[in-house]
């Protein structure tokens, strides 16, 4: 199949206005549907993967990147996705470089300085961002061999450098240190929870042989101990994210907890059908600017693919109405799913004003692709 981008073209066009120029350079639209293009999905978020892996602030040690919670994750998760509905018979460039890159990243793992220096940041910085990093490798790299038979050797040793560092006493014991910079959802004083479910996310989507290996089974009983012991006192953003997990990692909800919640979740259901990131939590925001409430990409992606798993036939309108926003709210000129940031008013026309729409994007997909 002819491509529509190589990796050069990609990075050749990284300058204002590249989106729609790139969407004049496409073949013919291939849509799932007649109400959202996997095509313009494609091109958007292998543009944005390109240009996050080619920005100066990314770079880090022996010629690699920063993987990002909110461009490179969701990118890995949901792009594989794309190429089956697309029929492409290889990865797109992007993609094989961000693979790439972390496999080169977990490879020399104990050669790789973390993301973030103490030098520079500040005391505990190193720490935070080498944790932190372990468990998006293993998330990562999990969610990318869904439906393999067996753990390649690569995500083995991506689990093993996530529970060498797993938090084994205090109040956070079970969780993992976590990078905090005071930007929600990913790097704030709630992630460090969310960041654990990614981890919960992780085991159940590899191969089930891992999850009752012996040498692990102290972790997960440490993992699901701390992901019960404080979900009462999380945002309701981070309670969605383990009820998405509770499928794939059983005992952590009750059957009254994920009734309750589920409850919760479908009263803040927008008119339009989708749901508000700003109505699942309460956020600070530096320049004090309004809260955007509107329905939007992300918040009603995580929502979707969360009703979903929980399973409850009475609330199957909740998730299905969910999945018809985002079939109807694509922004097909530029192939994305709007959401802005949590934290400050952002120009919407930059790159960086881009990143909350990166994710939205990549999880819309997998919330498209995963509720058929």
């Amino acid at each position: 199949m002819k491509r529509c981008f190589t990796y050069l073209a990609l990075i050749a066009c990284a300058l204002p206005g590249t989106f729609a120029a790139a969407a004049e350079k496409g073949g013919p639209d291939v849509s799932t549907s007649q109400t959202w293009s996997a095509e313009a999905a494609a091109k958007y978020l292998d543009y944005r993967a390109a240009w996050w892996e080619t920005w100066s602030a990314s770079q880090r040690d022996h010629q690699t990147v920063c993987v990002s919670c909110h461009t490179i994750l969701p990118y890995a998760l949901s792009r594989p996705r794309l190429s089956a509905l697309l029929k492409e018979k290889n990865p797109p460039d992007p993609e094989r470089s961000v693979l790439q890159n972390v496999t080169k990243r977990v490879t020399m793992w104990n050669e790789m300085e973390p993301f973030y220096s103490d030098e520079k940041y500040g005391k505990g910085k190193a720490r935070e961002s080498r944790s932190t990093e372990s468990v998006v490798n293993a998330f990562l790299l999990a969610g990318n061999n869904m439906g393999e038979k067996h753990l390649d050797s690569l995500t083995r040793k991506a689990f093993d450098a996530a529970w060498a560092l797993q938090l084994k006493t205090g109040d956070h014991a079970g969780a993992w240190d976590w990078q905090l910079f005071h930007l929600s959802p990913w790097e704030a004083a709630e992630s460090q929870y969310q960041g654990a479910t990614f981890m919960a996310l992780a085991v159940g989507w590899v191969p089930s042989e891992y999850r009752h290996e012996a040498g692990i089974q102290t972790n997960l009983a440490a993992l699901r101990s701390y992901l019960k012991r404080d979900y009462a006192s999380q945002p309701l953003l981070n309670r969605i994210v383990v009820l998405w997990a509770s499928g794939k990692f059983p005992g952590l909800l009750s059957g009254k907890e994920k009734r309750e919640l589920v409850d919760t979740i479908v009263k803040l259901q927008q008119p339009d059908g989708g749901w508000g990131l700003a109505t699942l939590g309460t956020w600070d925001r530096s320049d004090k600017t309004p809260q955007d409430k509107d329905s939007d990409g992300y918040a009603t992606a995580l929502v979707t693919l969360a009703l979903k798993q929980a399973k409850l036939g009475d609330h199957k309108d909740a998730w299905l109405s969910g999945r018809s926003w985002l079939e109807h709210h694509q922004n097909k000129e530029e192939g994305s799913w709007r959401a802005v940031s949590l934290n400050k008013k952002r120009d919407p026309s930059t790159e960086i004003g881009h990143f909350m729409t990166d994710a939205a994007t990549g999880y819309a997909v997998l919330a498209l692709e995963t509720t058929r």
